[in-house]
């Protein structure tokens, strides 16, 4: 089943290789989406996919790259639109 998660993180989440890191889990496990900073020092993506590797993604979310300190995740899950080719990091 395909599934699709916006999300919004918080805390220490930018300069610590958050995008970097999330775009490569993703694309390792054919997740497609985005991922950008915020202006709020927050961190936001969407995430499409394989329903189990989605969940990956917003378990990764949770506890980022190892310099990340995670507050929140915010969590919209929506229908899958199968609208991306691939992940990338949005500037």
């Amino acid at each position: 089943m395909k599934t699709r998660a916006h999300v919004i993180i918080s805390g220490v989440v930018q300069g610590v290789f958050f995008r970097a890191e999330t775009c490569n889990l993703a694309r390792k496990l054919g997740v497609k989406g985005w991922v950008r900073n915020l202006i709020d020092g927050r961190v936001e993506a969407v995430f499409e996919g394989d329903e189990k590797a989605v969940e990956e993604m917003v378990a990764f979310c949770h506890r980022g790259p190892p310099s990340a300190e995670v507050d929140d995740v915010e969590i919209k899950w929506e229908e899958y639109k199968g609208e991306f080719d691939d992940f990338y990091i949005r500037y």
